[in-house]
């Protein structure tokens, strides 16, 4: 047994003071104050937590690890490093590798190969092409996430482009399904209006306007009306613009068939930041205006936006070279996610509590996991400490991901990690991983 003694539990809307009992991979008991000496006396580990925060553990249901395949830019093993020193301990990986996660038996192999070389728990996304409709019924949607749609640009032939497909997906597949709504033919029309005037060489400043406002909500539009006319449980990613607000409710995530996810680089970037920071924030759908993202903020506080992610996606700093063309879209998050929300509460924005209730009370209910997400008795012991008190800045010396850089280099937050548990292991300790592959399949109670 160990003990996590003393510290401030932030945990279902509340902060206290409080200690917390791991035996094996569960919570066995959670303490208000005081702990009977008879635990005291039986605890082969005591963890004196003393003004630090201990928050459950954060669940991401949107990143890219690129294995297999691309692993130039990033694996399982490198990136669920990284995201255990953020204080993530469970991830929901898309599809887009090499080869694609299209088929029930590629599904597999990348559950396979997870079990091998994660340290945050996982699940894994099965991707719509416009010819795998047959695959996709045959989810178990106890144990895989859900079905990922491309209604926007993507590699190979994961752009769901057929009307008829569309409308197949929505109405007969039985899965949470998971969009990235970006319209592609808008898209394709201001690239060829912004190449008469720059030739091949678009200036990235002008990304978001390709990939514009319109071309965000008329996919996210008509995700939604597909959803609303099968009764399809969608979830639709990474929300980048104030128009699209429109299309959501403010309802608690458990009485929605369709909810939505807005990411920390929508919510801490604007446009303003491509003049400083150029490709590094290219990412789809693209980062957009000041009103954009204080729209979001705002949408995130009311309810309409139900969950905080990452869409984690490394590329190597050479692929991010060029302009809106050339430059690969993406970037590596997965590790400083929590301490940028945290730090906006700093700024007033929300509280800690609610920054708990957005990246991981309500991402567990959302996708209905079981056992985490929570500090409650009988649930795994995925949990976070967090000094609030400790200034960390992120720099070459501290990059964890893969691909060795960081939109955020440079940026000094003003909470550290200090631990991180996965299933009651310890897996990251003041700075440093503890190498074992300690993560476990996610399931789900659906």
């Amino acid at each position: 047994m160990k003990l996590i003694h003393k510290a401030i539990l932030i945990n279902e809307g509340r902060s206290f003071t409080g200690s917390v009992l791991v035996e094996g991979d569960r919570i066995s008991k959670v303490f208000e104050n005081e702990v009977p000496e008879i635990i005291l006396q039986q605890c082969g580990e005591i963890i004196d937590a003393r003004g630090l925060y201990l928050i459950p553990g954060v669940l991401d249901d949107q990143v890219h690890f690129r294995d297999p395949g691309l692993t130039h830019k990033g694996d399982i093993y490198s990136e669920s490093r990284a995201a255990v020193a953020g204080g993530v301990t469970s991830f929901m990986e898309m599809p887009n590798t090499n080869p694609q996660t299209v088929t029930i038996d590629a599904l597999h192999e990348k559950f396979d190969l997870a079990a091998q070389k994660s340290i945050a728990n996982y699940s894994f996304y099965l991707g719509a092409t416009n010819d795998n409709i047959k695959e996709l019924k045959k989810v178990d949607k106890k144990n895989v996430c859900g079905v990922k749609v491309f209604m926007g640009a993507s590699t190979g032939n994961m752009l769901v482009d057929n009307a008829k497909t569309l409308q197949r997906i929505f109405a007969e597949v039985d899965s949470l399904i998971a969009t990235h709504c970006e319209n592609e033919e808008i898209i394709r029309d201001n690239v060829d209006a912004y190449r008469k005037r720059f030739g091949e060489d678009i200036p990235v400043l002008y990304h978001p306007l390709i990939r514009s406002e319109e071309a965000c909500f008329r996919s996210s539009a008509q995700a939604a009306e597909l959803a609303d006319k099968y009764g399809s449980r969608l979830h639709v990613l990474h929300l980048s613009t104030a128009r699209e607000m429109s299309l959501f409710s403010k309802s608690s995530v458990k009485d929605k068939k369709i909810t939505a996810e807005v990411c920390v680089h929508h919510l801490w970037f604007t446009d303003e930041d491509y003049a400083r920071l150029g490709t590094r924030i290219k990412w789809n759908p693209a980062i957009k205006t000041r009103a954009d993202r204080d729209a979001l903020r705002s949408a995130l506080i009311s309810g309409k936006l139900d969950i905080v992610a990452t869409d984690h996606a490394p590329h190597l700093l050479s692929e991010k070279e060029g302009g809106c063309l050339k430059a690969s879209s993406g970037g590596p998050l997965v590790q400083h996610s929590l301490q940028a929300m945290l730090e906006l509460s700093l700024q007033g924005l929300w509280s800690k509590e609610f920054v708990v209730e957005k990246m991981c009370h309500a991402p567990a209910e959302l996708f209905q996991v079981r056992g985490r997400g929570y500090i409650r008795e009988g649930y795994f012991a995925d949990l976070v400490l967090v000094n609030p008190d400790k200034l960390y800045t992120v720099g070459k010396n501290n990059i964890l991901y893969k691909c060795g850089w960081s939109p955020f280099e440079g940026e000094t937050f003003r909470h550290s990690i200090e631990k991180t548990f996965v299933n009651g292991n310890l897996v990251f300790d003041n700075g440093n991983v503890v190498e074992s592959a300690s993560g476990e399949a996610l399931t789900f109670d659906r």
